[in-house]
């Protein structure tokens, strides 16, 4: 195989393209609005209205009061303030409940709790599919559970876990609070926060900016800020704003869900799913019920540093575990919680689509992806 010229991006569970009128708002923004948001001249007002304008309607889209959206500097800042926020609130109760599936900022997170501050953790094991037992969840609720943290949909093979139910048995069975995940589940499953006390989201999975988060914390939810400093977000997030991202979370928000195209994606899935069972050696790891930007699989006999690196070569990006997690060179903790051995979890592969994506991209793909078993298969 030689080098070719060709880009496909197929990371977008990673990070995406900045939207053209979001990156056209933003340099505009930056050359007419840099006062600090909180000074008192005219310039700071503006600013600062402009924040507000963008948290009600953030506010509105996910049905709650404008008190409730917490700007941040991404998903795991949004994570940590939650967890942490919570925990620190309410120190008489140590108990928290999370599963083997979540991403590092979260899982990390209740680990140091658990290492540091010796909070007792439940871990729920996941099914093939990826999704937590409702039962289990319910029979390892206690009285002094403090937080029950589950994301919504995994990054790495897109399983989608019940979140209805799973805040229904918590709210039924429990005084804990519920934090979801739902980076990934953002314009790719319906959202309903109802029964949901905390929810972490990030700009830069939609075609946003990075370093924008918000955190959805209910009124009710009391939080020890992370980080002290000024009266900034409430007081859960002190330093200065960082205006010009969290004025343009709102749009990202409102262009992604005007421009996505769900049947494009669902096509992609499925074609390249076709096309992957054609080959003997694939294995398929994301569960038919997954959300249809991302397929996850492994190769036999080919590590998946190996299968980066040949498809890079080739132009193609992809990634194999989160991205957070891809030097660490061990086994997908995710592939090894739904059951796969450690080869198959050493061996897999993401690919994640957006609407940029097209079927002759699939195509190109799966005759590079013959030519690297070709080649490396025997290894």
């Amino acid at each position: 195989m030689q080098q070719v010229q060709t880009k496909i991006y197929f990371d977008n569970a990673s990070t995406t393209k900045v939207n053209e009128e979001v990156l056209s708002s933003y340099k505009k923004l930056l050359d007419e609005h840099f006062a600090n948001s909180e000074s008192l001249y005219d310039s700071g007002t503006i600013i600062r209205d402009m924040i507000e304008k963008s948290r009600k309607s953030i506010a509105s889209f996910f049905g709650v009061s404008s008190d409730c959206v917490i700007f941040t500097s991404g998903a795991s800042e949004s994570n940590n303030l939650a967890i942490k926020g919570v925990c620190f609130n309410n120190l008489k109760k140590k108990h928290i409940i999370t599963s083997s599936i979540e991403h590092s900022s979260v899982f990390n997170t209740i680990m140091q709790l658990k290492e540091t501050f010796e909070y007792d953790v439940t871990v729920l094991d996941v099914d093939n599919n990826g999704a937590i037992s409702l039962d289990d969840l319910k029979n390892s609720l206690k009285d002094d559970t403090v937080l029950v943290s589950i994301m919504a949909v995994n990054n790495e093979v897109g399983s989608i876990n019940p979140i209805n139910e799973i805040a229904d048995i918590v709210k039924k069975y429990s005084r804990a609070f519920l934090h979801v995940d739902m980076v990934q589940a953002l314009g790719k499953v319906d959202i309903n926060l109802k029964n949901i006390d905390l929810a972490s989201f990030s700009a830069h999975k939609i075609e946003g900016l990075k370093g924008s988060g918000v955190l959805i914390k209910k009124q009710h939810v009391k939080l020890k800020p992370l980080i002290c400093a000024g009266q900034q977000e409430f007081g859960l997030r002190g330093g200065t704003s960082n205006a010009l991202v969290n004025i343009l979370f709102y749009k990202t928000l409102r262009l992604y869900f005007q421009n996505k195209n769900d049947l494009h994606i669902e096509n992609l899935n499925k074609l390249l799913i076709n096309e992957l069972k054609k080959i003997p050696e694939i294995k398929i790891n994301s569960p038919s019920n997954s959300v249809k930007n991302i397929v996850n699989f492994s190769c036999d006999g080919i590590f998946s540093e190996i299968m980066l690196n040949a498809l890079n070569k080739n132009g193609i990006m992809v990634s194999a575990q989160s991205t957070c997690s891809s030097k660490s060179g061990n086994p997908s903790h995710v592939l090894k919680a739904m059951g796969f051995d450690d080869l198959r979890s050493n061996s897999c592969i993401r690919v994640s689509f957006s609407r940029f994506n097209t079927e002759d991209e699939i195509y190109y793909f799966i005759s590079t992806l013959k030519e690297i078993i070709k080649k490396y298969g025997s290894l």
